[in-house]
């Protein structure tokens, strides 16, 4: 499909406000990729809201020159139109990324890639579930990997070690959960009542019903004490986390820094305190799709909705409850 035949108008989600959750269904000219920078124009098929997001804007100082609309959504699958001189990913490549939060989002017909943050995606998934891999599954990879300090996939240093995840059953702890268990480490997951199964399925090899275990009891045994929190919530979960840490331990938080969240009277020594974003890896979404080729790990979908149903989507994504990922369909064709 050469350039020139682009439409002229296509679809977007646009959160117009900063300050504001509202978003809107537009109508925005196709971006034209920059060469020079590495950029593909995608033709997105499907793409993946991330809880919190409509909250990013009001945190951050946005430079109007690289991001002069808010598009939401940062996780795509689709297909190259137009690609560099030289790129690995010509025009036709069925293609996967998360892309810069510092670009105008993917929730639109057509969006941007660059070479360092594409990957080619799994044959053996379907476009709705590549959408859900990227952001949710670089994000476990680098806490795992790059962040623990315990080592690089496949050390045997991952060996015995006990790692607790919250939120086993959601979008990043589901990764977290598979990816950790092929380390040979010993997983615990955290969820409700309802996920607990799920979870064990997926790799846990102990699961902790929140809304009825006592952290500070359970992590007061030395045989429940962990080498490594992964937190996926923050608050409470956070905080209740704090008393399953063994000495010498580390705890890593997505989604709010471990320090603010420290429970007072708490005496654990040593303990490494980090707090991260992740960073756009399409070499990192290669390790990640050996491992869904194999067969050793795979996304989790929790609904599909086509871009006129936003709303339903984002309701669904911040109730709270979504077991794996909300995903836009951008090839249906819905009404409200």
């Amino acid at each position: 499909m050469a350039t020139e035949n682009l439409p002229t108008s296509i679809r977007a989600l646009l959160q117009a406000d900063p300050t504001s959750h509202t978003i809107t269904l537009v109508q925005r000219a196709p971006p034209t990729p920059n060469f020079e920078a590495n950029e593909h124009l995608i033709r997105v098929h499907t793409t993946s809201p991330c809880a919190g997001e409509l909250n990013w804007p009001s945190l951050v100082t946005m430079d109007a020159t690289l991001k002069p609309e808010i598009i939401t959504c940062n996780d795509v699958a689709g297909t190259v139109i137009t690609a560099p001189p030289n790129s690995p990913f010509t025009p036709g490549a069925q293609v996967y990324a998360r892309t810069s939060y510092w670009r105008p989002g993917c929730a639109r017909d057509y969006a941007i890639a660059t070479s360092e943050e594409l990957a080619v995606r799994p044959q053996n998934l379907s476009w709705v579930e590549s959408a859900a891999v990227p952001l949710s599954a670089e994000t476990a990879w680098q806490a795992l990997f790059t962040q623990s300090g315990v080592g690089g996939f496949g050390d045997q240093s991952w060996k015995g070690k006990r790692v607790l995840v919250t939120a086993a059953s959601g979008g990043v702890g589901v990764w977290l959960v598979q990816i950790g268990a092929l380390t040979g480490a010993q997983v615990i997951g955290t969820c409700s009542g309802r996920n607990v199964q799920f979870a064990k399925d997926l790799g846990a090899a102990e699961v902790l019903d929140y809304h009825s275990t006592d952290f500070r009891a359970w992590g007061a045994k030395d045989e429940n004490k962990v080498d490594l929190v992964i937190d996926c919530v923050g608050g409470k979960a956070l905080e209740d986390a704090w008393w399953t840490l063994k000495d010498g331990a580390t705890i890593i938080g997505i989604v709010q820094p471990p320090e603010k969240k420290k429970p007072e009277g708490l005496e654990v020594k040593g303990v490494t305190d980090k707090f991260f974003i992740m960073t756009p890896s399409g070499k990192d979404l290669e390790e990640i799709s050996k491992l869904i080729e194999e067969g050793k790990a795979w996304p989790v979908v929790d609904s599909v909705w086509a871009l006129e149903q936003f709303e339903h989507g984002y309701a669904r994504l911040e109730s709270g409850h979504a077991r794996g990922k909300v995903v836009f369909d951008l090839m249906l064709n819905v009404r409200k």
